[in-house]
């Protein structure tokens, strides 16, 4: 029997995507983001109802993945430069308006009361993130930036996402984060 609930959100990945003249991804080895602070997401696509016989005769929804805000104490530098396409230059990240972002898989497990479930995002693109601050006070509050994310289909075989389960076999679990987990058809299903 899988989790009742969960909670927790941690240890947060990106593995950069080269695709292949194909159109095929191959993904890069993940790269921890340490500081996550939390996650929130929505699904993006429309539903469709037409109506016959003075009610809903067909009723379909699409999915074009989701939209998260991930919150982290801070977004380390390898990952601006890595996926934003910001640049080292005299020992400080440099923005240019032409840079060309890459897309990434994002990985992350939240906590249950079982096991933690692992998440898998394969096609990500990543906005750039703002900064905001406040003066320090009679308490020190640390500031945050957020990361807003797009986890769109793959062009490929529209795979959007993958969870582990309960039934997920222990190996694929432990090696979770040494490479990004494909889909396999299961014979049968």
């Amino acid at each position: 029997m899988g989790n009742k609930v969960t909670f927790g959100l941690t240890k947060v990945h990106y593995a950069v995507i080269t695709e292949g003249e194909d159109g095929t991804y191959t993904y890069g080895t993940p790269v921890p983001i340490p500081g996550a602070v939390s996650m929130s997401e929505s699904p993006v696509g429309e539903s469709t109802k037409f109506y016959a016989d003075n009610g809903v005769y067909y009723a379909t929804s699409s999915n074009q993945g989701y939209e998260q805000t991930l919150t982290f104490a801070k977004i380390p530098d390898q990952f601006r430069i890595d996926v934003l396409g910001d640049k080292l230059v005299n020992g400080g990240l440099y923005e240019n308006a032409d840079a060309k972002q890459k897309q990434f898989a994002l990985l992350y497990e939240i906590d249950g009361d079982k096991e933690a479930d692992k998440f898998v995002y394969y096609n990500c693109t990543a906005a750039r993130p703002g900064i905001s601050s406040n003066t320090k006070g009679e308490s020190t509050e640390v500031n945050t930036n957020e990361l807003t994310i797009t986890a769109a289909p793959r062009p490929s075989d529209k795979a959007v996402r993958w969870i582990t389960g309960s039934e997920t076999p222990q190996e694929i679990k432990d090696a979770f984060y040494d490479a990004v987990v494909e889909p396999v058809e299961v014979p049968g299903t």
